[in-house]
């Protein structure tokens, strides 16, 4: 009896308020979180979200608001739906969310480590960016190869005319044109040519390293499972990345002999140059950027820069086929300014206003990448009045703010013009638009992305006419992938517009 009794009066005054302290810091706790849908016990909020997550996490924001909660598994998510919680994010948190949230895929063969867009924030992250924006796509470097774009452009439409007055599918012809420019401003050759067997392969390798990191992953939600692979992602992930890798490994090794040899003649220098030059400064730099981290560069420069190009012009020229009105002066404009006796050169980008205007409606409209790059919470924070623990993962949700209502006049309605005499742009500073991210891990490759944009889309635009049958009635579904792209390609007729 006395045993029984001092257990319950130790349970009364000791155990009891513990628990009760335990369960009102949980509930407390709970109640910081941003608001959002309850989840299921174990899955969370994996079966809330559908095919086409941007859409659907856009819809939470009339009920949840601008930031909402999400559980995915056993990862903690936060999203950010309208520009004035984006503005918070990026001009007072930045630093607090400035790591990434990497994927199972992309720990292949550490792929993340040597990537810029996921490298861990930090000294190595620094040197990566500074490469980039310092040494590699700056404006006397970017000037210097602009005569190598103007004649892969030039190809490109030369492809097009050989199909003139036939039905192409237009995001094809796109990728392949910009997989080429990036190989000949990466490397210094044509990488599309059928008589380049490493080219061909390196392109086959790379479209499988498109296709398994656009796939939602179980481990990812489920890090327990990841030994099992269950959807075979890493697997595929493995076999395609490390192709990829050992030919960009053959280039590499190419070029060094080359440059002990002294057989490069009087070529421009390309990106890979740029990147076995490179000596670091400082303490906190590498002396030299190792070889396995190049190649994982080459690899980083084609994923960002063929598939958001060709899915953006695709979705452009889309609109511009829906709305007639817009195709005709975004033509004439082309016709007053450049002429018919000769080809779109990157010098008229600057004077070609309604150009520029469509090509920043579309990524309002169509960002590639609608929830952009993941970031992670580097710290316990607290974010606009809300706790937001370590690691929880962060989607900045580019397509909600592009057709957020209280930032654009009729939002849903494809409308150049709202951009004439705006200057609203897609540089990282107008957190309405912002397409490519913003703050200190903003894509890096806007310089080139803007110059590449209006190059193609305005050539097709200029060298060409284009048909197809009934636009009204064209399907505008999309489908996610690691950009968002049409769910029924594009295919339309070119016909010469000019001689």
């Amino acid at each position: 009896m006395e045993m029984n009794y001092g257990f319950y009066l130790w349970f009364i005054v000791i155990l009891l308020p513990a628990l009760a302290l335990h369960y009102y810091r949980r509930k407390s706790g709970a109640a910081r979180l941003p608001p959002g849908p309850r989840g299921w016990p174990l899955f969370g909020n994996m079966f809330d979200l559908g095919k086409m997550p941007h859409r659907t996490l856009a819809g939470l924001a009339k009920q949840y608001g601008p930031v909402v909660w999400l559980r995915f598994g056993t990862v903690n998510s936060m999203v950010i739906l309208n520009a004035a919680a984006a503005t918070e994010l990026f001009k007072n948190h930045d630093h607090t969310f400035a790591e990434r949230t990497i994927t199972h895929t992309m720990k292949s063969h550490d792929y993340h480590k040597g990537s810029l867009a996921l490298a861990p924030y930090g000294s190595y992250w620094r040197v990566l960016r500074r490469v980039c924006t310092v040494e590699m796509l700056v404006s006397k470097r970017l000037n210097e190869t602009e005569p190598i774009r103007q004649r892969c452009i030039g190809n490109l439409m030369n492809w097009i005319g050989n199909e003139a007055w036939r039905e192409i599918e237009v995001a094809k012809f796109v990728f392949l044109g910009s997989f080429n420019m990036l190989g000949n401003l990466m490397l210094s050759r044509d990488l599309v040519d059928p008589q380049s067997k490493a080219g061909s392969e390196f392109f086959d390798a790379m479209m499988g390293l498109m296709e398994w990191s656009g796939h939602a992953n179980i481990s990812d939600v489920f890090p327990c499972l990841r030994r099992f692979d269950l959807q075979g992602l890493r697997r595929n992930m493995d076999r395609d990345i490390g192709k990829a890798l050992a030919i960009a490994a053959e280039f590499f090794k190419e070029r060094a002999q080359e440059k002990e040899q002294q057989t490069g003649g009087n070529r421009t220098t390309d990106f890979l140059d740029v990147l076995i030059e490179f000596r670091g400064k400082g303490k906190d730099e590498p002396p030299r950027l190792q070889e396995r981290d190049i190649n994982i560069f080459i690899l980083e420069i084609f994923l960002a820069g063929s598939e958001t190009t060709s899915s953006t012009t695709e979705w452009a020229l889309t609109e511009l086929l829906r709305n007639p009105e817009k195709m005709t002066k975004v033509k004439a404009e082309l016709a007053n300014v450049i002429g018919k006796e000769r080809r779109f050169e990157e010098s008229d980008i600057d004077n070609l206003q309604y150009l520029q205007a469509v090509v920043k409606e579309t990524l309002r409209l169509h960002p590639p990448i609608p929830l952009l790059v993941p970031r992670k919470a580097m710290k316990d924070t607290v974010f606009m009045g809300y706790h937001i623990p370590k690691n929880t993962q962060v989607f900045v949700n580019a397509w909600a703010i592009g057709r957020d209502p209280q930032c654009w006049n009729d939002p849903l309605s494809f409308e150049p013009e709202r951009f004439l005499g705006s200057k609203i742009d897609y540089k990282g500073q107008h957190h309405e638009l912002i397409p490519f991210g913003a703050g200190r891990r903003m894509c890096a490759g806007v310089p080139l992305a803007h110059k590449m944009l209006h190059l193609i889309l305005g050539s097709l635009l200029h060298e060409f006419d284009w048909h197809y049958e009934s636009p009204e009635t064209m399907d505008m579904d999309d489908r996610i992938g690691i950009t968002v792209r049409k769910f029924v390609p594009l295919r339309a007729v070119p016909k010469k517009a000019r001689l």
